[in-house]
């Protein structure tokens, strides 16, 4: 099992890992980073380990020439692989014939091992599992489907996005000076909810951490391929990605790296918890 890493910071990119993911400039949402072409060109000249590329925005007629191209140069550089979300990538693909592989990643639709196969017999390798689904779920589709799972363990999870470009908006209506991000909370459950807006749009993360440390145990057991870490707002992450690692490698048997990490709080998110959909009554 690896585990593949996204840096909330240029600066705190450690190339000591199993595989980083790189948001493209201008082409990604739902990342506090992104990289231009020529930053990921240099990233891959001088990593031995594996980089993926998020190109997971809705693409528009006007994308397809320039994506179409930067899709030619990354396959050129040996990327391992793109996580994207707009159809366009895959048939983009098969026309240009490139090698690259695929990583399916459409938000909240990712949750079951026969649509994983669908997508795998058309030329998708990978998928990213949604994060709305439980663990005995993502072991189903692990067990069942031919695709290459990925889950997201740790992180503060992106939740939705937006292209409307909310906090111009919001900020304009209060004339108050623009930020890029806003913390706020939800009235019903008090959750807070950080907004970060680039030129895409606005996108959403949940401010409280999800910490699947306690389930890599079951993901190691299931032949999982590929857990993934995500920085943003983690303190000490560089020890716990050391840790992960050499607990990956000792088998996941070390029991007290569980309880170290308990730290990182108590919300697992969907992992033992179902979403269950009740239709309310009038009145």
């Amino acid at each position: 099992m690896k585990l593949l890493i996204e840096y909330s910071s240029k600066e705190h990119i450690n190339f000591n890992v199993d595989g980083i993911i790189l948001a493209l400039e201008d082409y990604s949402v739902e990342s506090i980073i992104s990289f231009n072409l020529k930053e990921i060109i240099d990233i891959r000249n001088k990593y031995n380990g594996e980089v993926f590329v998020k190109i997971n925005k809705n693409l528009f007629n006007d994308d397809i020439e320039p994506i179409s191209e930067i899709l030619k140069k990354l396959d050129s550089i040996g990327i391992t692989g793109i996580f994207f979300y707009d159809l366009a990538i895959l048939q983009l693909k098969k026309e240009l014939n490139l090698s690259i592989d695929l990583v399916w990643n459409q938000t909240h639709m990712v949750h079951n091992y026969r649509t994983c196969d669908y997508y795998f017999e058309h030329g998708v390798k990978y998928a990213l599992l949604g994060k709305e689904i439980t663990l005995d779920e993502i072991l189903e589709i692990i067990d069942k489907s031919k695709i290459t799972s990925m889950v997201e363990v740790v992180s503060k999870p992106s939740v939705g996005f937006s292209k409307r470009k909310l906090l111009t908006n919001y900020y304009h209506a209060i004339e108050k000076d623009y930020q890029n991000r806003l913390t706020v909370s939800e009235k019903v459950t008090n959750s807070k909810y950080t907004f970060f807006e680039d030129n895409n749009g606005t996108s959403i993360f949940l401010d409280t951490i999800t910490n699947g440390t306690s389930i890599i145990r079951n993901l190691y057991q299931s032949g999982c391929s590929y857990i993934i870490f995500r920085e943003y707002g983690i303190d000490s992450f560089s020890e716990l990605v050391s840790d992960t690692k050499k607990y990956i490698l000792d088998g996941c048997c070390d029991d007290s790296y569980i309880e170290k990490y308990k730290k990182l709080g108590n919300n697992t998110n969907f992992f033992f918890k179902k979403t269950i959909y009740k239709v309310k009554k009038n009145g």
